[in-house]
């Protein structure tokens, strides 16, 4: 099954309770397809179904007047795509874990 790498990004605007709870909601519902990477980033490795099903969820729980949402999907993997500086908190899952 051919999985993808993809970056989801999002702002919430967290003026009101609302807009907490969507902050809190949407943050959820990456938890459950990838990891944090920083506050409002997450990085997840997906089937093309799980991305849909991801975009789909998101897009019911924010409020596009005033939440931004984007999702980068990187073609050429998270190794080839990605340069990293500093504390990073990703854990490659699909590596052997040491423990």
């Amino acid at each position: 099954m051919h999985r993808l790498d993809v970056l989801v990004a999002y702002d919430v605007d967290t003026q009101s309770e609302d807009g907490q709870r969507r902050l809190r909601r949407v943050a959820q519902v990456c938890k459950n397809y990838g990891q944090r990477v920083q506050l409002s980033l997450f990085e997840c490795r997906v089937t093309l179904a799980q991305l849909e099903d991801l975009e789909t969820k998101l897009l019911k729980i924010m409020d596009l007047e005033k939440d931004s949402l984007r999702i980068y999907v990187l073609y050429g993997g998270r190794k080839k795509s990605l340069r990293a500086h500093g504390k990073d908190r990703y854990t490659d899952f699909d590596e052997p874990l040491i423990l």
